[in-house]
């Protein structure tokens, strides 16, 4: 399913009218290759949180964690994120409360959702 769809997710990703999704760049650990991949991310002020749907061990997490940064495109706005950490849902929660909705909220309760990757962002300048 995950082949399928995460082209057509990754060409919307990102895009001002398509808030759901954002594009996170990222390099591989061992590969070394560029990787796009569509993410859940929201903005709180100067931070981005993402909401880990299937835990901290999928690649693209792990990879910028080991990398330390990563660049986002977020409802049209190209930032370069730093700092990553794993922080839980009550370490987050604040945050939570301030980026995403009440149903967004409701469902990643539904989902377990337990542990979010948090970013430090700036802009990028075009």
């Amino acid at each position: 399913m995950t082949k399928a769809l995460n082209p057509l997710i990754v060409r919307l990703a990102g895009r001002r009218h398509f808030p759901m999704a954002a594009q996170l760049t990222h390099t591989g650990r061992r590969s070394g290759r560029t990787y796009v991949t569509p993410v859940g991310a929201r903005r709180a002020g100067d931070l981005v949180l993402i909401p880990l749907t299937f835990g901290n061990q999928s690649d693209w997490s792990r990879n910028v964690l080991a990398a330390g940064h990563c660049s986002l495109r977020l409802e049209g706005a190209d930032y370069q994120a730093s700092a990553p950490e794993l922080v839980s849902r009550e370490e987050a929660g604040p945050h939570v409360r301030t980026a995403f909705g009440p149903l967004e909220r409701a469902s990643m309760r539904l989902l377990g959702i337990r542990q979010f990757l948090r970013l430090s962002v700036v802009p990028t300048r075009p």
